[in-house]
């Protein structure tokens, strides 16, 4: 019984830190937009905000990096709770979630090549340096992307583990379905379709409903202490 006890109260707890770091992931991934248009700005917009104030743009690129870093470690805070529930596909979703991590830190890479041109010793002309930083800025753009391929795809195994778990609602699973394929069809439009960047309004919305709900629902809720002894024993029938 004191086993019992202390896994529930620890998946409690668990599922309390997810969903805050789940919620700080959101907030640093604002940040970033709001400081230095990192994440939804365009190419523009960037180099719009490197030359306007170099200081907050710097600060906003820190902001990303941790964004990052906060959604790693959501997903694995994710993969610990419903891993009993199917731990082939509980594995799936965080590697996933950790290459899609990778390509987009790899990509604000080319953040900073853009800073140097931007910041550097005026050694090319004004016309060139821009070029060549509007150049670094669009493959960081391409990169962010790519990166949607794989944060679209972790969606769908989280989304069946949550919704054959029973320690959250079956709603957010349906709704974490629905969001990997608003990804999907981000990363098609990005690449194919970059002038229509309309096409994806409604599956931000979605995402919106879908990861702002889990979190919050994480936070607030957490899981269901009674419903994780019957994924526990069911999950030998699901894998």
């Amino acid at each position: 019984m004191s086993f019992e006890i202390t896994d529930r109260v620890s998946s409690a707890t668990l599922a309390r830190m997810t969903g805050g770091l789940y919620l700080a992931f959101m907030v640093a991934s604002v940040l970033a937009n709001a400081l230095g248009h990192i994440g939804l700005g365009d190419a523009q917009q960037i180099y719009g905000s490197i030359t306007a104030d170099l200081g907050s743009f710097r600060l906003g690129l820190v902001a990303a990096f941790v964004s990052s870093f906060l959604f790693l470690m959501a997903a694995w805070g994710l993969f610990v709770l419903l891993r009993p529930v199917n731990r082939e596909l509980a594995l799936l979703f965080l590697l996933l979630n950790a290459v899609g991590v990778a390509i987009q830190c790899a990509s604000q890479l080319q953040l900073v090549s853009a800073m140097l041109l931007a910041g550097g010793p005026q050694t090319l002309s004004a016309t060139y340096g821009e070029t060549l930083t509007l150049a670094a800025i669009s493959t960081y753009r391409t990169g962010f992307v790519i990166a949607q391929l794989f944060y679209g795809t972790w969606l769908f195994p989280l989304g069946y583990l949550v919704l054959k778990s029973r320690i959250l609602p079956r709603i957010l699973g349906i709704l974490l379905f629905l969001d990997g394929l608003g990804e999907m069809i981000w990363f098609v439009q990005g690449l194919l379709l970059p002038d229509h960047p309309g096409i994806t309004t409604p599956g931000t919305v979605v995402s919106l409903l879908a990861e702002v709900g889990l979190a919050l629902w994480l936070v607030i809720r957490g899981v269901k202490p009674t419903a994780r002894a019957t994924a526990l024993t069911g999950s030998g029938a699901l894998r």
